[in-house]
């Protein structure tokens, strides 16, 4: 069950009569006194027996209980760069209630990093995500360092971490704090996230802080810092029953098989090929020569708001959130255009709940605020029916040349198929068409076909234990591509609402969409035309005499399935029942949302990352 809201308050900088940077909204001391980094090789490296420990490895990882400016996280990536005997990647999960806005975090990293830091802290500092609670994933060294911040109180995050922890540091806390900050819940679910050996430090060496990890279920010592009368604490996890986290797969079967070439499959094969993995895709379209999404010249990406940040809105915002990451780098037309969103609101009414919404979920202004009519319409370009809200980072995406980039990727080969079942071949699968005949087999198999999943899983015995994939349904739907000059050259931005308005890519402008339950085929109509107009419209003021000339039926246009779960939530994750068999479905209207989270969701999980979703979010999602 998730935890109640609570709104994300960012860090305040001061600096105490010593001298010492502190955090006024929590009062957590950041030591950066003369001698402090001593203390922390001492206290965070050494003490947790890096970097020896971490020589040999595939995979290291460290958790970190607050994150401040960040020093700790790059005195860690600087002695792992400096190794040369270093893990093959290395992971860093750390939390923090009060993150830094990012003119202060560069500021504050500019003044008190060191010379030796100073080159990786402005690239913390260029990667550094937009305050919103949760789980946000950023790469360095072409993915092989990979730091997870969770924006939000340790207490509440630390129990839906999903991690297989190697060293832990408990840091960001002095000691007249410690009852809060250092509760047993906390320790509790620390070492719910240890590995074998798991080891964890703090620089604050108290008997109370001891009793309390020996009884959270560590074997706890103080100890002296650099011979001084100052203590830290060593520990070393007792680890029974769970071992939380994934191992990372075996180089030997680092070769997967994804059903289908649309959205999710394609956001899956980049995710894998990223971390060195083989990826063949099967594609039933490009057997028929109709590619997945072909025509589909444009569509939006925007995450949605709720009062109470339900798993749909945390979801869609990690999605948004994840796709940027992945895909801003993609050349030419593939990469996301980021042009803002202007979400008009159906009524007063709605206006009204949407600012009291806003005002409780505070999040920044520079991500989403409140528009009046004609600040929307000036953002727009175009005069708007209502005021509501903007998203400055909504993004227009092209699905057809996105996809044909992502399946470029090196490492992904695609190849026509049609697949109609699968079935187990010694610790891999078999993937058979209708005749049955071998398409491919892999340790891994990844079914991201959408509704076609179904029929697969059902041919190969394995749909009785998944109840709710059993309730998936196809549900058709079409946009119209229309000329650009019929709307003064179109919006600036996306418009959407009780429908949608995108700017011109160059062919025209896409209105949409139809939802069309029972459909047969998947069809480009007059009918469909005639109400994606309408919708279009209705989100307009002002008059636009060749827009309403448009006929129905006469413009070109794009149809295709969505695949829809009871919940309208994705089935994502490795089916319980079939290990190595995998399902990436059910994603509904927000294919652009789930590709890529889900994608990495998938390959962090197969990598032996920490996992880039709470566990609640992932198990809401998980197959069943």
């Amino acid at each position: 069950m998730s935890a109640p809201y609570v709104p994300l308050t960012p860090a305040v900088a001061g600096v105490d009569a010593d001298g010492k940077l502190y955090n006024a909204e929590s009062d957590d001391v950041h030591p950066l006194h003369i001698g402090s980094f001593s203390d922390r090789e001492q206290v965070f490296l050494r003490g947790n027996g890096l970097p020896e420990r971490w020589r040999g490895r595939d995979v290291f990882t460290v958790c970190e209980t607050s994150f401040g400016l960040g020093l700790n996280f790059l005195a860690l990536w600087h002695a792992w760069r400096q190794d040369p005997r270093r893990s093959s990647a290395l992971h860093i999960v750390s939390m923090e209630a009060h993150p830094f806005a990012l003119d202060d975090l560069s500021a504050l990293l500019a003044r008190y990093a060191p010379a030796s830091l100073a080159g990786l802290a402005r690239h913390l500092v260029e990667q550094w995500p937009t305050l919103l609670p949760g789980l946000h994933r950023l790469e360095f060294e072409n993915g092989a360092v990979t730091l997870t911040l969770g924006f939000g109180d340790a207490q509440v995050l630390a129990p839906r971490l999903d991690a297989r922890v190697d060293a832990f540091y408990l840091d960001g806390y002095t000691p007249e704090h410690e009852p809060d900050t250092r509760s047993a819940p906390l320790l509790r679910a620390l070492a719910q996230l240890a590995a074998s050996g798991a080891t964890l430090t703090a620089a604050v060496g108290t008997e109370a802080l001891r009793r309390a990890l020996q009884d959270a279920g560590f074997d706890a010592r103080c100890v002296p810092i650099n011979g001084g009368k100052r203590q830290m604490i060593q520990a070393t996890a007792r680890v029974q029953g769970r071992v939380a986290g994934a191992a990372a797969t075996p180089a030997a079967v680092k070769h997967a098989v994804v059903v289908g070439a649309g959205l999710a499959g394609a956001g899956i094969a980049q995710a894998l090929a990223a971390r060195g993995w083989r990826v063949t895709v099967l594609d039933a379209g490009r057997a028929l020569g109709a590619p997945a999404h072909a025509g589909h010249v444009a569509a939006a990406l925007t995450p949605v708001v709720a009062r109470d940040d339900n798993a749909r809105a945390r979801l869609s915002r990690a999605g948004s959130q994840r796709a940027l990451a992945r895909w801003q780098g993609l050349a030419g037309d593939a990469a996301p255009r980021v042009c803002g969103t202007v979400q008009v609101e159906r009524d007063a009414g709605k206006s009204a709940a949407l600012a009291s919404t806003l005002d409780a979920l505070a999040f920044p202004r520079d991500w989403v605020r409140q528009v009046d009519c004609d600040e929307a319409s000036a953002l727009a370009g175009l005069p708007v029916a209502r005021g509501g809200v903007y998203f400055a980072q909504g993004m227009l995406v092209q699905p057809n040349r996105l996809i044909d980039a992502l399946l470029e990727t090196p490492g992904v080969s695609v190849v026509p198929g049609r697949v109609a079942q699968v079935e187990r071949q010694g610790q891999g699968w078999r993937v058979q068409d209708a005749q049955g005949g071998e398409l491919a087999h892999a340790h891994t198999v990844i079914l991201a076909n959408a509704f076609g999943a179904r029929a697969v899983l059902a041919e190969s015995g394995l749909l009785d234990p998944l109840p709710r994939v059993g309730q998936m349904h196809a549900l058709a739907g079409e946009v119209t591509l229309v000329p650009s000059e019929a709307l003064a050259g179109g919006p600036r931005c996306i418009v959407g609402g009780e429908g949608y308005l995108l700017p011109d890519v160059g062919a025209g402008c896409v209105v949409g969409s139809t939802y069309v339950h029972g459909a047969t085929q998947a069809v480009v109509s007059p009918e469909g035309q005639h109400t994606t107009l309408a919708k279009a419209a209705g989100l307009l003021s002002g008059h636009f005499p060749a827009f309403d000339a448009l006929v129905p039926g006469t413009l070109p246009g794009w149809a295709g399935w969505r695949a829809v779960l009871p919940g309208r939530l994705p089935a994502v994750g490795e089916l319980p029942h079939a290990p190595g068999l995998w399902l990436a479905v059910g994603y509904a209207s927000r294919g652009l949302s789930w590709s890529a989270l889900m994608g990495d969701l998938i390959g962090a999980r197969l990598a032996g990352e920490p996992a880039l979703l709470e566990t609640d979010l992932s198990k809401l999602i998980s197959p069943r």
